[in-house]
């Protein structure tokens, strides 16, 4: 369990050639402003969202995922404004963000438009050395002390739709901030490491079979510099858009049923199983995610959206 422990504390770290530093969200459609900052404004409302993640349970000291975010549009302009806060927790490593988001989107046909947006924040890194129990009990490097920085971080996006479709693309962790781990002089390898910047190229379509059912489908390409290719694809039915469920699958990491009820096109609750196709299966019973969410009023009048 010690040699477990330290391996934990290192990926969390470093990061590795089958995972991403940033946060997994399997209920990326009921919030994927988390992930693009150029879906500020692209709805004609405000909207809260609020996303908890338990992953890989059951396995001591697996990461923990708590965001919430608000966005929306300008009043009378083609541009939007948000933010959010997250917390994601992984054994003593922990990241504690705040980010503030614009957006400006403009028209290329009668029906289709392009947004474009930013996101600026600040990070605070945090390794609790009173957490870490080594194998080499010798090495007192991380023992006893907490260690916390603080990191200016920023992404930026790219988002196509209409009533029926969307595209998009986004890079998260720009400025590939080097973490430097106790000491600013440090040069051990272990203890200096840097924040990877992560790619989302994402697409999707809304179809109508008939006044009750509704499908959607959508694929997610996810690249974590210098790892491999990820690829995630979804279907969601929904059902007088009120009652919906899905099924998704991500290369090297799990299969997941997603579902989920509104009310009245306003309020909203959705709740996801992931179940690990990597060998991370033996020694967890899963990973479970839930998505609240607040829908307001209209602000100005009806323009192609995609829907949700």
């Amino acid at each position: 369990m010690k040699k477990l422990i330290l391996f934990k504390v290192m990926l969390a770290i470093c990061g590795s050639a089958f995972s991403q530093q940033e946060p997994q969200y399997t209920l990326y459609m009921l919030n994927p402003f988390m992930t693009n900052p150029a879906i500020a404004g692209t709805n004609n409302y405000y909207q809260i969202r609020s996303n908890h993640r338990f992953q890989w349970t059951g396995l001591k000291d697996a990461p923990v995922t708590n965001a919430i975010s608000a966005y929306g549009p300008h009043s009378s302009k083609s541009m939007g404004y948000g933010g959010y806060i997250y917390n994601d927790i992984t054994g003593p490593t922990s990241r504690t963000g705040i980010n503030g988001v614009y957006a400006y989107n403009i028209a290329l046909t009668t029906d289709i438009r392009i947004s474009m947006g930013l996101s600026l924040g600040i990070m605070q890194y945090k390794v609790d050395g009173t957490k870490i129990k080594l194998h080499d009990e010798d090495d007192l490097a991380l023992l006893g002390i907490v260690y916390s920085k603080l990191l200016p971080d920023a992404s930026a996006g790219v988002y196509v739709w209409n009533s029926n479709f969307y595209a998009g693309f986004s890079a998260l962790q720009l400025l590939n901030n080097k973490i430097n781990i106790g000491d600013a002089t440090n040069t051990d390898p272990k203890l200096v490491n840097r924040l990877t910047s992560h790619f989302y190229l994402i697409g999707g379509y809304s179809y109508s079979i008939n006044r009750d059912w509704s499908l959607d489908p959508c694929v997610i390409v996810k690249k974590v510099v210098p790892s491999s290719y990820q690829l995630e694809l979804n279907v969601k039915v929904t059902y007088q858009n009120m009652i919906w469920g899905g099924i998704s699958f991500r290369t090297q990491d799990a299969i997941s049923i997603v579902l989920g009820y509104t009310y009245n096109r306003k309020y909203f609750i959705g709740i996801a199983y992931d179940y690990a196709i990597s060998d991370i299966r033996y020694y967890s019973s899963g990973s479970y995610e839930a998505c609240l969410g607040i829908n307001f009023d209209n602000l100005k009048s009806a323009k192609s959206n995609k829907k949700k």
